[in-house]
């Protein structure tokens, strides 16, 4: 008799160590994983928990052995966060942590449904229309193919950011506003989280990765030139 085994995708919290070192074909069932929620097996598919996160890392210092992850995975993350290397009391503390003999113990700060409570009540924060239509402009000053594009857009980016780059702008906008006390979504706080929303859906051209340019640096003239409301107005 046959038994399906689930395996380990089907966790709340999903750690995807070094995800450029796996297979195209793992990351190809990494890409429904993320998408469907859901993993499909002999035509039956099997449901994910919920709350589902998954968290990837990629070391940028080895390139053998690595497999880029395709545009299309890339988008479904939601941030790209670049971790620099520790400090001098960083290291102090890994060492404190990590060359004993006892393991550190783990508080629950929330459980799932309390997560996805709180998802729906971040659904529910105000966003106005002038605050949308400032992240849409800046979604599509992007894109080079757009008429009034910045001149290092035209020549350096091959593909802007996509609605998902929207999406991932909203939605952690309204997760800032919520940690700095706010009761509804500013530009200020598109402008705070645009750099780790839009860091992996710009995708530069050849010139672009000949001239060592970073996209960081793009994401900052966009800032720089697409104005906010207040300063149309003004």
């Amino acid at each position: 008799m046959l038994r399906y085994e689930k395996g380990p995708v089907f966790k709340n919290l999903l750690l995807v160590d070094e995800i450029n070192r796996a297979t195209p074909k793992t990351q190809a069932a990494l890409l429904e994983v993320m998408q469907e929620r859901c993993v499909t097996t002999g035509g039956e598919r099997h449901l994910l928990p919920e709350p589902f996160l998954v968290l990837a890392t990629q070391n940028p210092m080895e390139m053998e052995g690595t497999y880029p992850l395709p545009e299309a995975q890339l988008d479904r993350f939601m941030f790209k966060i670049k971790v620099p290397f520790p400090d001098l009391e960083s290291l102090v503390e890994i060492s404190r942590r990590t060359t004993g003999f006892t393991e550190p113990k783990l508080t629950a700060m929330a459980s799932g449904k309390e997560l996805i409570a709180l998802q729906h009540e971040l659904a529910q924060m105000p966003v106005a229309d002038p605050v949308a239509h400032y992240a849409s402009r800046l979604i599509l000053a992007t894109h080079p193919e757009q008429p009034d594009a910045l001149p290092e857009v035209k020549r350096y980016v091959s593909y802007g950011s996509s609605p998902r780059g929207l999406q991932s702008l909203i939605r952690g906008a309204r997760v800032w506003a919520a940690i700095q006390g706010s009761t509804a979504v500013s530009t200020d706080d598109i402008r705070a989280i645009a750099h780790v929303a839009l860091r992996h859906r710009i995708i530069l051209n050849f010139e672009g990765e000949a001239a060592q340019v970073k996209v960081d640096d793009v994401i900052t003239k966009l800032l720089d030139q697409v104005k906010t409301p207040a300063a149309q107005a003004a």
